[in-house]
């Protein structure tokens, strides 16, 4: 018997997919790098959702370093890692109809290298990983949207099994799960996913019990991601070359390891490492990048269990797609090619999953990571 999922979830996840399908044709996209200097910062271009034409690529504003970003829910504030050493977090403005930033302060990030940000679910807080550092931390935001006090920091500690990239804590992630009661961070360097428990109120952190899921000794975990429906969560492994599904247990923040399947082609032999993951909105597929093999791997998701199927591997024509990005309506993917300095337009099919590329690839200074802001109303 196949279990269904409760009716008022289902009436939700339909409800947030039409609004996302119903938003504006066009809309802006922003594109960050891990580059800085004069004319070096974060870009932005305008982007087609009924032709999946992306173009008029400009400098918006000059910044250092700004590889990884989040737009906030409300349009109007983009929150950017600064992944210098030491490592911040920087806050704009975004002028909804313009796209225009205008920078409103930096806070050190309270380690090195800051490699992700992302928001809880109530928008009132910043959450940072810092990579070279190993380290996380919690930033109250301010009502004019700049970034005050620090509200939560963790060290994480230990080695793994690569000798040359797991000599010590390396956190490459950090994630809020859908009841915005716990925080999922990805350990590249001592092969963990951790788990904390968020106090949305005061902006804490504090290890669950249990405090992390063990990974395959020497996978490197990257990025992960939930699931439309709560119950599954997926992880990319960068050194293995694998994705990790688990089971959660939202009412305890505990993780039961499902499946690991490979990101890879089965006769591929050069080197390669994974990087980004992404669900569908739709929930039934998910999508992973290869940088080496230069391509975006398409899997099938099993409605009752959540294990993963090969769909296809699809080339990025360029080289090293660290990033990519869902459109709002879930019909595009652009992915970045940060060796190439591209990005390159992806068709969805939302039934099979299978990508087919839209137009050529599109030049972008030192493209690291892409987000959309929809075309103010």
């Amino acid at each position: 018997m196949k279990r269904r999922l409760p009716s008022q979830v289902m009436v939700v996840f339909a409800a947030a997919f039409a609004s996302l399908a119903a938003a504006a044709a066009d809309m802006s996209v922003f594109f960050g790098t891990q580059g800085s200097g004069k004319g070096i910062g974060i870009s932005v271009a305008r982007f087609d959702s009924d032709t999946g034409r992306l173009a008029d690529l400009r400098l918006d504003v000059e910044a250092v370093r700004p590889g990884f970003f989040v737009v906030h829910p409300d349009g109007r504030h983009l929150y950017a890692c600064d992944s210098s050493s030491p490592g911040g977090i920087c806050a704009y403005a975004v002028d909804p109809m313009t796209a225009n930033l205008t920078f409103l302060n930096r806070a050190p990030s309270g380690g090195d290298d800051p490699s992700y940000v992302c928001l809880d679910h109530t928008a009132r807080f910043a959450l940072v990983a810092n990579y070279n550092s190993g380290s996380v931390a919690v930033f109250a935001l301010k009502p004019d949207g700049s970034i005050g006090e620090r509200t939560a920091f963790a060290q994480h500690t230990g080695r793994s099994v690569n000798p040359q990239r797991q000599k010590q804590a390396h956190a490459h992630s950090i994630i809020v799960d859908p009841s915005n009661r716990f925080v999922l961070s990805a350990d590249l360097g001592v092969d963990k996913l951790f788990v904390y428990r968020f106090d949305a109120a005061a902006g804490t952190l504090t290890p669950n019990n249990p405090p992390f899921a063990a990974i395959t000794p020497g996978s490197g975990p990257r990025h992960v991601t939930f699931h439309p429906n709560g119950r599954w969560v997926y992880l990319i492994n960068e050194l293995a070359c694998t994705v990790t599904g688990f089971n959660w247990a939202s009412s305890r923040g505990e993780l039961a390891e499902f499946q690991t399947i490979s990101t890879l082609p089965a006769d591929f032999k050069g080197t390669n490492t994974a990087a980004e993951i992404l669900v569908h909105p739709n929930g039934r597929f998910i999508y992973g990048s290869n940088r080496g093999n230069n391509s975006i791997a398409v899997f099938s998701i099993d409605p009752a269990s959540g294990r993963l199927a090969p769909v296809e591997h699809v080339s990025t024509r360029g080289k090293t797609p660290r990033n990519f990005a869902f459109d709002p309506t879930g019909n595009w993917i652009i992915c970045s090619n940060q060796d190439s300095g591209t990005a390159v337009v992806f068709r969805v099919d939302g039934v099979n999953g299978r990508l087919t590329q839209t137009g050529q690839p599109v030049p972008v200074p030192f493209p690291f990571c892409e987000r959309f802001l929809p075309a103010a109303r």
